[in-house]
Parts: structure tokens; sequence; C-alpha cells
């Protein structure tokens, strides 16, 4: 899809409401006024295929055209996508029950899929075998619809909590991951997981990034739900970077735990990225694919798998202060 073809077509489906807040935030952040950053934004848009998100996260008001030039923003992303990912395999990774059936040596969890078919004597087992769980629709992303249940919501009415969960439009339930007592220690609200992307190139293959999100008080560690994201060093497992939110607050201890950020090492790190480079090779149809990794005090076992991973976790203007952004990791497995 050319640049201008791109940009009519997010343009007719822009959110200006939005477009206007998020410039009433950036003048305050830059101090530009915001006259200027509109005029930069389009400017952006039609020379990089920048989204007003783009230009947020990756703080492109303070960066040089060079600069710019390597951050990959919504197009560029999109363009990798498409190149990359058959879209006839994507429902390996779309659907979550797909997804813990084709990996489940990786899962280390018990699941339950939840349909209208679904046995009440099954499900009434499953209870009783497992009294914390995570409820999720069979798709989605963001960590929309996912709720946390105890036994305290369905003891007694185990018919009843079934009928509430299909209401929900919930099509999976899961044995709550227990994280490993230094990833607790990091955020205990939360399972903090890993972001590991592999790309299987054309020049190499192997993972290209990973972050460590963070949760901040709530269930989920997902940004869009307020939690944070750190950089993770490939070869120490370390976090190289603070944590950073979406909204470009930074953090160099937590602000719950007070553990400190810069410095943090990930345990089973090396486990983590192999297991995701030995699922990388299962779907070779698929070959740029972000998977969510929890640590455990056994080891790392997948959340999920993404089809089309996000571009914005990786690109943090707070995580590239020299301004030189993820697209030289990128060009170190594909032409782009």
């Amino acid at each position: 899809m050319g640049k201008l073809t791109f940009f009519f077509k997010r343009l007719v489906r822009m959110d200006f409401h939005k477009m206007w807040i998020t410039t009433a935030f950036l003048k305050e952040r830059s101090g530009k006024c915001r006259l200027w950053l509109l005029c930069d934004m389009l400017r952006c848009a039609l020379k990089f295929n920048a989204g007003y998100m783009d230009y947020k996260i990756a703080e492109m008001y303070r960066l040089t055209d060079e600069q710019k030039k390597t951050v990959i923003t919504r197009g560029l992303s999109n363009t990798i996508v498409r190149r990359m990912n058959d879209k006839a395999y994507w429902h390996f990774f779309d659907d979550k029950a797909t997804f813990n059936d084709l990996f489940k040596e990786f899962i280390g969890r018990n699941w339950l899929k939840i349909a209208p078919d679904t046995d009440p004597a099954v499900f009434r087992a499953f209870l009783l075998e497992n009294r914390d769980l995570i409820a999720k629709p069979l798709e989605g992303s963001s960590g929309q619809g996912i709720e946390r249940f105890t036994e305290a919501d369905w003891l007694g009415r185990e018919e009843a909590f079934l009928d509430e969960l299909r209401h929900k439009g919930i099509g999976i339930i899961e044995e709550r991951v227990i994280q490993h007592p230094r990833m607790m220690a990091m955020c205990p609200t939360s399972v903090n997981t890993i972001r590991i992307a592999t790309l299987l190139g054309d020049h190499k293959q192997g993972v290209v990034y990973a972050f460590l999100r963070i949760g901040n008080g709530k269930v989920m560690d997902n940004v869009d739900c307020g939690g944070m994201a750190a950089r993770v060093d490939l070869a120490s497992g370390k976090l190289l970077t603070v944590g950073a939110d979406k909204a470009g607050n930074t953090f160099e201890k937590h602000p719950i735990t007070g553990t400190p950020i810069i410095g943090f090492e990930v345990p089973y790190f090396k486990e983590a990225m192999e297991m995701c480079n030995l699922a990388a090779a299962r779907v070779p149809q698929m070959r740029f694919v972000a998977w969510d990794v929890a640590i455990t005090e056994k080891g790392p076992c997948f959340i999920e798998g993404n089809s089309f991973p996000s571009h914005a976790v990786p690109q943090f203007a707070a995580h590239y202060p020299d301004g030189i952004g993820i697209m030289r990791e990128f060009r170190t497995f594909i032409d782009i």
C-alpha cells in the first residue's frame, strides 16, 4: 500500500477528538504551539506513515528527519506484518484455544474452552481442580474482556456461573499462572510478561527484540491498561532502560514495590528465548510473531502469541534516548 493510499484510509477513520486531546498533551510536554505540532504531525503522516499515536509515543517532535526514519510507524508495521505473515495462518494465534492446543507443551497450566455445548459436568470438574481462574474471550488484544475469578464467585452455583461466562463472551478459562518470586517482587498484582518478538528473516532468524511488560496495580500488565515496559538485553536478560508507559511517564523504580527497574534480571530469560525460537519454527508461514511469556518457578510458559505484533511497545521514546529507533534491529533480519 502506498503512503498516500494509507494516509487517506487513516484520515477517513481518524478519531479527531482523540487527536485534538493528544495535541493538547504534546503542547504541554514539548513546549511547542498546537499549530506547529499539527503541521508536523501532518508532515510525518505524509512522509513517514506516522499516525498521531506514533508521533506521541516516539516523541517525533524532538527528532530530526534522519531519526524519524528509524521509527517503525503504524504504516510501516502494517507493511511488515502483511509481508511476513500469511493471513491464512493467523487463526493459530488469534484463537486462544487453538493457540493453547497447538503449543500445549509450552502452556504449563490447565485450561478449558467455553462453548454453547460445554458439558456442565466437565465444567464443574474443572472448577474443582482449579480454584483461581483467568477468563478470556477467545479473540481480542490489549487485555480487553479478561477477568479473574476465584472459588467465591462460583461455589454452589456452578451452572449459573457457566451461563454468566457465556453471556460475557468468555471463550476460555485458565488456571491462573503463579509467577516467579522475583517477578512477583517487581509487581505482585499482575503476571509481568515478556514480549519476545521472533523474526524468520531473509538475512537471519531469531529474536529481534524483548521487553518486560510490568503492571502498575491492575490485574493486567498491558500498557493499554496502565502498565509500563522496559527493554530487555538479549544477551544478559537484564533490563536496559527505565520503565515507560503509554503516556510517556518514566520510572527508575516500580512506583508500588520500589523495585529498581534498570538492571533487573529476568529469570529463565535464555530458556524463554529458546522456547520462542522453537515455537516460531512450528508455523513458518508466520514469520513475525510477538510471544507473551510468563516466568514461573519452573521456567517460562506462553500466555499467548500475537499474529499482528503491536508496534507501540517497542517504540517508547524513553527507550531510545539517542533518538535512533528500533528500525536498526529489524534491518539485521530483513530489508526495509
